[in-house]
């Protein structure tokens, strides 16, 4: 990894809840609210965001865990701002403490942890795994 990666580090980023966004299953909606596959979403990219800039050419980062609990609802249109902070590193792992928050509170909270692995390595791992025809 490049220098320059240290505890504190933090990124964000701010969405709008769409109704692709809400709790549905098998095209039934649910719940015109954030969904929590979404919320998820967003945190692994907003600690995606928090690496990218740290990442040598040869490496490439995966997330490993994701822990988060879903506070609050956060209907279709409200914006939802998502940050990551790097709360734990070493040469091969990077835990951030993620959040997702809009005007009334905090919608959700938790630590993802992303590995830090040789591009060629997962890829070949990639291959390896796939399906032959």
């Amino acid at each position: 990894m490049k220098t320059g990666l240290e505890k504190g580090n933090k990124k964000s980023m701010q969405i709008t809840v769409s109704p692709e966004m809400a709790a549905s299953f098998d095209g039934r909606l649910i719940h015109p609210v954030l969904s929590t596959v979404a919320m998820v979403y967003h945190m692994e990219w907003v600690g995606r965001l928090v690496i990218e800039p740290f990442l040598d050419e040869s490496e490439e980062g995966i997330g490993t865990e994701i822990q988060v609990k879903h506070c609050l609802p956060a209907p279709v249109g409200v914006d939802v701002v998502f940050e990551a902070e790097v709360i734990d590193l070493t040469e091969r792992q990077v835990t951030c403490r993620v959040t997702a928050s809009h005007e009334h509170g905090v919608v959700g909270e938790g630590e993802f942890v992303q590995r830090i692995v040789s591009r060629q390595k997962l890829y070949d791992k990639f291959r390896e795994l796939s399906v032959s025809e």
